[in-house]
């Protein structure tokens, strides 16, 4: 009697506890709510970001190579000049005296140049009448050839000196404007060792360059030619265009990371933009246009595990091989671990993955073929259209109850 009791209860337990797992499944996919985005179509573009600062096309600094006290300035901040244009002026009085004491050692070594050869030529017919010694001959010759030399020393030093002069007057070799001037009236300048920057000229700011520090990573996929926007904090609305014109192959190392410096060309003609300003950039490496894009998400989406069981009979017979059907039946966390091992692989042009599709409040498989990818959305190709929408995820509506968020089905996130 005792036993018969057991196996009835024994019976009884084993039904509720079938009822009960058929009711909590079916608990949890009524209560599925799925988040999902719509298919588009666009222009999709993948682009490697950096930052970098706006200079001129090109920036010259004009020093002195003459130490002086500054006499004269013709030119300030944001000054137009002209190539040839003085800006500046040293003060040229101790300038002008080592002229005056060249142009004298000038005088007398031309006078030291006579003299030598008066002796010499005298020596010379004396020796040629054998009324002279070898010795006296060799002599005069000697001090006429120093003579001579110390003449072209002279001249030389009559040179530098009027080089000198000339270098207190201060000219633009460019044409452009000044972007910075470093020193003020009666100042005074010392060229010792390094020339100092008195002015730094930009050519016309019409024109600009940035210099964008792009990571190793990144670096592969940027080419001279690619066109690039960027925003400036000045004005945070407007976007820049510009083009990549050079990729550098001196590696900048800090702190271990290892960048490259990409020169970007940049049209500047309402001259909003001005050197110094950080620019966040954006280098298009790569464009699609007018491709199908779902977001990356839906392609990293796995289903609740009954959805995972019924999915090899929505499949076509030609799909069905892939998932193994045999195995998908058995049930169990691994086949969820088999799906999920599948949506992460690495999303590369050219394979294949998986994306659910929401028809009215079924969700469907569908095997698309990876295009290009920005991270964000990826292009695909597969059967399907424009304003499906598309499964990125899945929420439990009690727990959204409980916490009183309002949500509807099928809503896009």
């Amino acid at each position: 009697m005792k036993k018969k009791k057991t196996v009835l209860t024994v019976g009884f337990v084993l039904v509720v506890a079938v009822v009960a797992l058929y009711f909590v499944s079916k608990g949890e996919t009524e209560n599925a709510v799925w988040l999902t985005s719509t298919v588009s179509r666009g222009n999709l573009v993948v682009a490697v970001s950096a930052t970098g600062t706006l200079s001129a096309d090109t920036t010259v600094q004009v020093g002195t190579q003459v130490s002086g006290t500054i006499a004269n300035l013709y030119a300030d901040f944001n000054s137009i000049v002209k190539k040839g244009q003085v800006i500046a002026r040293i003060d040229t009085t101790f300038l002008w005296s080592n002229v005056q004491a060249a142009q004298a050692s000038l005088r007398a070594a031309e006078v030291a140049v006579d003299q030598a050869k008066l002796n010499y030529d005298r020596e010379k017919k004396l020796f040629d009448r054998n009324l002279d010694s070898q010795a006296n001959y060799d002599a005069a010759l000697f001090s006429y050839e120093s003579a001579k030399a110390n003449l072209e020393s002279a001249q030389t030093g009559l040179e530098r000196a009027l080089i000198n002069l000339n270098y207190a007057t201060i000219k633009s070799p460019i044409s452009g404007v000044v972007i910075s001037r470093n020193v003020d009236l009666g100042q005074t300048v010392a060229a010792s060792f390094n020339t100092p920057t008195l002015f730094t000229v930009a050519n016309s700011l019409s024109r600009m360059q940035v210099q964008a520090e792009v990571d190793e990573a990144d670096i592969g996929n940027v080419k001279a030619g690619q066109s690039v926007t960027f925003t400036v904090d000045a004005f945070p609305n407007e976007v820049f265009k510009g083009r990549v014109l050079q990729v550098r192959l001196q590696p900048n190392v800090i702190q271990n990371v290892v960048n490259y410096v990409v020169i970007i060309d940049v049209p500047n003609s309402h001259l909003e933009l001005m050197p110094g300003m950080t620019a966040n950039i954006a280098i298009n490496v790569a464009e699609h246009k007018n491709v199908l894009e779902v977001p990356t998400t839906a392609l990293r989406f796995v289903p609740p595990q009954q959805y995972l069981k019924e999915m090899p009979k929505q499949l076509p017979d030609s799909l069905r091989g892939k998932f193994h059907r045999r195995k998908l039946n058995q049930g169990g966390s691994s086949v969820s671990a088999k799906f999920q091992n599948m949506q992460t692989r690495e999303v590369t042009p050219g394979s294949f993955s998986w994306i659910w599709l929401l028809q009215g409040k079924q969700i469907k498989p569908l095997r698309v073929k990876i295009g290009l990818s920005n991270g964000t959305d990826t292009e695909v190709e597969g059967d399907l259209h424009v304003g499906e929408n598309v499964v990125v995820g899945t929420l439990d509506q009690g727990a959204l109850t409980q916490q009183h968020i309002p949500f509807a089905p099928g809503r896009r996130f």
